[in-house]
């Protein structure tokens, strides 16, 4: 059975999306260390002018772990993300089929930035059809760190097999003691797909919100690399 891990994103991007559609069960990271340049709280969409950046704004301090982070509601972030979201993408297909959804997340009085960021990824898989089971590591409470707490994450779901990017390869994992606790590495198979955007040039790794936008339900298959019938 192929586990995929990864900590909870803020408007998780395509490749998010695609390994959990790879993963016969998804693990999210969501009692982890908080990083502050990271996706956990930011994102990207596309607007006339490229690629725009929205950020959650956070109360956060060195060494926080993520279900700690609360969200700083002195601004009107949401309403300004959400008014972003509409501004740049009301003409594009699926927009109508999507906005309700959308408009009532950014309704609602967040506190904090993990229950902001579960709602929104249950929404895309809801929407988008995804049935991988999605656990929760706080909720498996296993011990470790680094890759020894993914081991153990991995044999809580009785896991064989560990679905990784690459990125994690040459940076933090150690890929020995991965094998040597009897489970198998597999990496990501990755290739960012092109789908019609509007206007200006293509830009890749955005938010999954931009490709629901322009292909609706056709955006699980073509992550998934079947033909597609996007609107063009």
């Amino acid at each position: 059975m192929i586990v995929g891990i990864h900590q909870l994103h803020y408007l998780p991007w395509l490749r998010y999306i695609h390994k959990i559609l790879s993963s016969d069960v998804f693990i999210v990271l969501d009692n982890i260390q908080y990083n502050k340049n990271g996706h956990q709280n930011r994102n990207r969409i596309k607007t006339p002018q490229g690629a725009a950046t929205l950020t959650v704004p956070v109360f956060d301090r060195l060494g926080q772990r993520l279900d700690e982070v609360a969200i700083d509601n002195k601004g009107p972030w949401a309403r300004k993300h959400w008014r972003s979201i509409a501004q740049h993408y009301r003409n594009a297909p699926y927009f109508p089929r999507y906005a309700d959804w959308l408009e009532e997340v950014y309704s609602q009085p967040w506190v904090y930035l993990n229950d902001l960021n579960r709602s929104l990824l249950t929404g895309v898989l809801l929407r988008l059809e995804i049935e991988t089971p999605v656990v929760y590591a706080s909720e498996l409470k296993v011990p470790g760190e680094a890759t020894e707490r993914l081991i153990q994450l991995i044999h809580a779901v009785k896991g064989d097999t560990y679905l990784s990017g690459a990125h994690a390869v040459d940076s933090y994992l150690d890929v020995e003691a991965l094998e040597a606790s009897g489970i198998a590495l597999q990496i990501q198979s990755w290739n960012a797909p092109t789908y019609p955007q509007g206007r200006g040039p293509f830009l890749p790794e955005l938010s999954i919100i931009d490709l629901m936008m322009q292909c609706g339900p056709d955006a699980r298959t073509l992550l998934e690399g079947v033909p597609h019938d996007c609107p063009q």
